[in-house]
């Protein structure tokens, strides 16, 4: 191996990653200790090991293959997530009314989460072009707007509204930073302004709509449908200033606080660990954007610059959306907080997109010797 490669290695997005995995890992555990007492050899805490294992397996094995070799290649990783997005309508597993898995020999995966990352390439790929300058025409915006929706209305129809809403704002991410006519953004918003009444009449599912009426009205229905949102309040309120502490937290220790491992693992953090943790917790997110976006702005070349933007807003957007959902402020949509909550797919993801910008950051240097 080139020493080169070694040497731009970005050692400290790797130490805060860790960082914020072992607060998922306590949170997780606190969590899961009914559980964990119960089966000390099998449960989700030890599945979330095992899911990090292979998670850092695929963040290493990433590292050794050449990012440029994934322009031509993104097209077709493409056109292959989206017919397993076909094949989780026709053929997916149904749990609680939704169809989000596919199952091989055993093994369950997301498919949606897969085309957050694969939508990044493809879009980096595609405005990387020669032809593609900044600021393109709307000529040029259609095919890419297209890339987009059609993933989107596949997941849109698992139901899967969190996913949905993560690929779009990760996608809007990277177009943004290629460069986007205000005039264009105008016609967008007229355009999809006639859309909203259809959208909330014939396209969102009842529950979804009574999540969005809970968020203007939380009194609406505090023991049905504002019961998550209401129970995860009180669990970040009663943390105050230092917590409960660990494996104290009354709201999580009761099982008031539901999907507490996954969706809403934030509030078992803030119930425990108070304000100060909280802060913690959120200093590091935002100290792992700006060292991933550092990478970007290091980057020598058009499409490396593009994929560590969208990787990043991959990160940033699911922590943004998933803490906005349990403080209140957003709709309860269904999205794990990155690297904290509990899930594979999720996980392997993420450690994906982490390996990706790793993958940029090391090969810088193959443009400055040019």
């Amino acid at each position: 191996m080139d020493r080169r490669l070694i040497e731009n290695f970005d050692w400290s997005i790797i130490w805060t990653l860790l960082a914020i995995i072992s607060i998922g890992l306590l949170s997780i555990y606190s969590a899961l200790y009914p559980q964990i007492k119960a089966h000390p050899a099998n449960n989700l805490f030890i599945k979330q090991i095992i899911w990090l294992a292979i998670g850092f397996g695929v963040l290493g094995c990433s590292l050794f293959l050449d990012y440029q070799k994934l322009r031509s290649a993104s097209l077709w990783v493409y056109i292959f997530v989206l017919i397993t997005l076909v094949g989780v309508l026709v053929a997916g597993k149904e749990v609680n009314g939704s169809r989000r898995w596919l199952e091989l020999a055993g093994f369950q995966f997301q498919p949606s989460e897969f085309m957050k990352v694969v939508i990044v390439l493809q879009l980096a790929s595609y405005f990387s072009s020669h032809d593609i300058s900044s600021y393109p025409s709307l000529k040029k915006m259609i095919l890419p707007v297209c890339f987009v929706l059609l993933p989107v209305f596949l997941i849109l129809a698992e139901p899967d509204l969190g996913t949905a809403i993560s690929i779009l704002a990760i996608s809007a991410t990277i177009i943004f930073f290629v460069g986007i006519r205000w005039k264009y953004l105008a016609v967008a918003v007229l355009g999809i302004m006639p859309l909203v009444l259809p959208v909330w009449e014939h396209v969102l599912k009842p529950y979804q709509k009574r999540r969005i009426l809970i968020l203007l009205r939380p009194d609406l229905d505090p023991l049905g449908a504002g019961y998550h949102i209401r129970q995860s309040k009180i669990a970040i309120g009663s943390g105050m200033l230092w917590g409960k502490g660990f494996l104290n937290g009354t709201q999580n220790k009761l099982h008031f606080l539901p999907e507490k491992h996954t969706d809403f693992i934030f509030s078992v953090w803030a119930e425990e660990w108070g304000f100060v943790g909280c802060a913690v917790l959120l200093f590091l997110f935002c100290l792992l954007i700006f060292l991933t976006l550092r990478v970007a702005r290091r980057s020598k070349d058009r499409y490396g610059s593009l994929m560590v933007v969208g990787m990043s807003a991959l990160i940033m957007w699911q922590a943004i959306i998933n803490i906005g959902m349990v403080i209140g402020v957003l709709p309860v949509v269904g999205i794990t907080l990155p690297f904290v909550s509990y899930g594979g797919s999720s996980l392997i993801t993420l450690c994906l997109a982490v390996g990706m910008i790793e993958n940029v950051s090391m090969r810088r240097y193959v443009f400055q010797t040019r």
